[in-house]
């Protein structure tokens, strides 16, 4: 039977559709741009098509008509709409359907690591840059990309790659998402372990993410600082297999190489063990149509405006192209090479300096090709899909905040009144970095401090040295400013001490963590500890005549732990039990007054407002210790 318009059936769906996310999809398209839509990976997508019978259909360029295309958006629990002016965008070319027949391209190597592991004067040593001078602590800080040239004297003019791009990835522990996304656009990771320190926790991180990582990538290993007298290259090794490594002399295909940054002892045989495994990769991509990409940094440039680092993965990337970046575009002006050379084209796995951007784009993004008019198109509805998803988000926390309070009134616990805040203190923060990467890591190696008392909030990130308006917005927002490698200006600080802005600035990022995690401490309730001084036994009661026929009741006791002093916390606890905290009122020997008794003496006490006291209590002496909270 149908329902009638008074049950509230068609009303539950509306609202249950209306809750879901909305994915807007073309009359066509393909698997792979669907999984793009939706946000979800690839291979997840393809596994629920074959669990639903689309087995057939379960390939990256096989295209969907509309019907199918709402059916699977609805599997994932999204509102499809179908419409293709709202679901139009730029994606990456489909793979060329016989890669045998392209231009072979330079390997793109990354150079990975625990912190001070010497990743940096080893690729320092290759292109004779003085890179590790410049970083602050001796700690790479952004990521950086270069190109070194390979001789293949040896080996034949046309054997091997006759260049290798570099990545240079930081090591602290505050870089993960750099380094993943490092990672998912290489094709070599050389992971460099100290021979005198061996495997540390950034080194575990490496292995664990390349075990994930269901591209083919290859690992090489360089055994660093070899000419150290207290290295031992045997013992890593021996680690690397317990980590699961599985190095050649072990029967593995993990190529393992003696090298030295400092010195370049091995960095010849280190290059040419890259230029075999990239040789036997056999790397290609095309050299022509439209350019795909990945942006590894951004920063402004003075002069220049937003500038940007691009990696090419696919195509021609000239000057004069229209290029998208996730939210920012623009027609490149100029680009440089690594060394500062001014270029007009920059062919698949060269990392090109670029500038004519309208707006900085964020590292790690797509760098895609098309005409003004269908970037211009893509621009719009991509600022309309980020819109939605952050309007979804701030619903999913108010519902969020909402069952909490139901949930703490359920249990009959203290809630909140109407329109306060609730939830967790926060301690709100704007970052300010050198580089867009930067303040990415920076705001990922902040997300998570605190717990459900308090917890840290980033509420803006730029680029760029701190201004007054940063200030403005800060004091807007309740909010301090974290500055890392830029700078404050005088009269900037004078106008942020004025309006009780905190500003704190370097250019090592755990400084930074630390600062902020002593902050959220403080807004953590102090802990209060009982540290116990003295215990005295109760052995017998005396009553005392006072005054006006009153008595005192005065227990007889014998100190058998510490000291009992007078001007400390006491308490009486019976039977295990603490039955009274208060004060001491005398504390008598014979009959003289004294302040303070040890282990193994004898004396008379009483207690202020109490005097229910049995022999065989036992009265402790204490004092209340203040200690900051725990995260």
């Amino acid at each position: 039977m149908k329902p009638t318009p008074k049950q509230p059936v068609k009303s539950r769906t509306a609202r249950s559709t209306a809750r879901r996310k909305d994915v807007y999809i073309p009359t066509t398209l393909t698997v792979a741009m669907l999984a793009k839509s939706m946000k979800v990976k690839l291979e997840y997508l393809l596994s629920r098509m074959r669990r639903v019978g689309l087995a057939q259909e379960a390939s990256y360029d096989h295209i969907l008509t509309s019907d199918y295309a709402i059916l699977l958006v609805e599997e994932f629990g999204f509102n499809p709409i179908v419409d293709d002016e709202a679901a139009f965008d730029i994606y990456p070319p489909p793979p060329h359907p016989n890669p045998q027949s392209l231009p072979s391209r330079p390997p793109i190597v990354t150079i990975m690591g625990h912190v001070d592991h010497g990743k940096t004067t080893l690729l320092d040593t290759l292109r004779s840059a003085s890179v590790a001078r410049g970083e602050a602590g001796g700690i790479t800080q952004h990521i950086g990309a270069f190109s070194v040239a390979v001789s293949n004297q040896d080996q034949g003019a046309s054997s091997g790659p006759r260049s290798i791009t570099f990545l240079d990835t930081p090591g602290h522990a505050a870089f993960s998402a750099m380094r993943a996304r490092g990672a998912n656009v290489t094709d070599v990771v050389v992971l460099v372990v100290a021979a005198d320190d061996g495997i540390m926790p950034q080194t575990k991180e490496v292995i664990n993410l390349l075990r994930r990582d269901v591209s083919q990538v290859q690992l090489v290993v360089a055994i660093n600082k070899v000419d150290k007298p207290d290295a031992d290259a045997d013992l890593v090794k021996k680690a690397l297999l317990a980590e699961g490594v599985q190095l050649e002399e072990f029967g593995g295909d993990i190529p393992a190489v003696h090298v030295s940054g400092l010195t370049g002892q091995g960095l010849p045989e280190l290059v040419e063990t890259l230029s075999a495994v990239a040789e036997m990769q056999d790397l290609r991509a095309e050299h022509d149509g439209p350019v795909y990409g990945h942006i590894i940094e951004s920063n402004f440039h003075k002069g220049l405006g937003p500038v940007a680092t691009v990696l090419v993965r696919r195509g021609s990337l000239k000057v004069g192209s229209q290029v998208i970046s996730g939210l920012a575009h623009g027609k490149i002006r100029r680009m440089t090479d690594p060394i500062g050379q001014v270029v007009h084209a920059a062919l698949p796995g060269v990392a090109v300096t670029v500038c004519g951007w309208k707006s900085l784009p964020k590292a790690g993004d797509e760098v895609l090709e098309g005409s003004d008019a269908d970037i211009r198109k893509a621009l719009v509805n991509r600022a309309r899909k980020a819109e939605m998803e952050t309007l979804h988000e701030d619903i999913e926390a108010i519902n969020s905040a909402r069952r909490h309070e139901r949930d703490a009134r359920a249990e009959g616990l203290n809630v909140p009144v109407a329109g306060l805040p609730s939830g967790p203190s926060e301690l709100r923060l704007l970052i300010k970095a050198d580089v867009s990467g930067s303040g990415e890591a920076l705001e990922g190696a902040l997300h998570g401090i605190g717990n459900s008392i308090a917890m840290s909030k980033v509420i803006s990130t730029g680029v760029g040295d701190i201004t007054e308006s940063d200030v403005m917005m800060a004091k807007a927002a309740n909010a301090t400013i974290l500055g890392f490698s830029v700078s404050v200006t005088r009269s900037v600080q004078n106008i942020a001490a004025q309006n009780e802005v905190p500003i704190f600035t370097s250019n090592i990022i755990y400084r930074l963590i630390e600062d902020v995690r002593s902050r959220i401490i403080s807004l953590l309730p102090v802990v209060i500890e009982t540290k116990v001084l003295g215990e005295a036994t109760i052995l017998q009661l005396f009553d005392i005549q006072l005054k006006g026929k009153q008595t005192m009741k005065v227990a007889g006791c014998r100190v058998t732990n510490g000291v009992v002093d007078k001007q400390k916390f006491a308490r009486i606890v019976r039977s295990g039990e603490i039955i009274h905290e208060g004060s001491l009122d005398t504390m008598r020997q014979i009959k003289k007054d004294i302040t303070e008794a040890r282990k193994g003496m004898e004396c008379g006490l009483s207690f202020k407002e109490f005097s229910d006291l049995q022999e065989g209590d036992l009265i402790q002496m204490y004092e209340k210790v203040e200690k900051p909270g725990i995260l």
